[in-house]
């Protein structure tokens, strides 16, 4: 992977052990960096995150690092292997079902209650975001993936606005990070005949019109999509998940 820029001049003084304190701008800019090459698949599943190397490849410090890859552990997107480090935590189907099964019980009753509860300002907002995406998802380009897939979190995350839990959206944001992680191999699946926004399309359209339980439909379907995608790509051996499972017969 190549070296990572992204640390201003003034922040030098936080590269090396010894040094002061690494700034928390430097941390959350770190955090982000690691998420993202987590997320993308440039840290691998289940690979293992050396200190040494990674401090030349993020330009930081071992502090800096420690501390970013410590927020990363409670995000669960790596895993702490007592006193040998740290691991990309790995990825499998059955991890995919169980995230989509709480997912499934988490944003079906939001939904219900931001139709429920949700005004004319939440309306609004559901039918701008739902713009914003459509323009991007006719069909989404590979080169837009990173930038569609956060307008895919705007769109969800405004359907559920219209109740008021903000513990809801914690929950589903650290969900969606690790449903992004699959997205990513099942919008690559040679051959996948799936109009995302067609779904987004009904959703949106069913819940505006305050058809709750049609919507609620909709959502779930659209939820479950993914994991059933990579499910029958699995069994038919046209994907193997990299540090992952690839026993087709692993669940589902």
């Amino acid at each position: 992977m190549a070296k990572r820029t992204f640390l201003p001049a003034t922040a030098s003084a936080g590269l090396h052990d010894g040094a002061a304190a690494p700034s928390r701008t430097l941390i959350e800019q770190t955090y982000a960096a690691l998420r993202n090459d987590i997320i993308e698949g440039r840290l691998e599943p289940g690979s293992k995150l050396r200190i040494e190397h990674l401090r030349g490849q993020y330009s930081v410090g071992a502090g800096t690092l420690r501390e970013a890859i410590t927020r990363l552990a409670s995000d669960a997107l790596v895993t702490s292997e007592g006193q040998r480090g740290f691991r990309v935590a790995p990825i499998a189907l059955e991890e995919l079902e169980d995230l989509t099964r709480l997912r499934v019980q988490v944003e079906i009753e939001a939904l219900r209650q931001s139709i429920r509860h949700g005004g004319a300002a939440w309306r609004a907002a559901v039918r701008s975001s739902y713009e914003a995406i459509s323009a991007l998802e006719q069909p989404i380009e590979p080169a837009h993936r990173r930038q569609w897939e956060t307008l895919n979190v705007r769109f969800h995350e405004t359907l559920l606005a219209g109740q008021a839990s903000p513990w809801t959206q914690k929950v589903l944001r650290l969900l969606s990070r690790h449903g992004e992680r699959y997205r990513r191999y099942a919008m690559g699946l040679p051959g996948s005949v799936r109009d995302v926004h067609a779904e987004h399309t009904e959703i949106c359209e069913l819940a505006l019109a305050g058809h709750e339980a049609r919507a609620a439909l909709a959502l779930e379907a659209h939820i479950r999509a993914t994991p059933d995608l990579l499910a029958q790509a699995l069994r038919s051996g046209r994907l193997v998940l990299p540090g992952g499972s690839d026993d087709a017969s692993a669940g589902a």
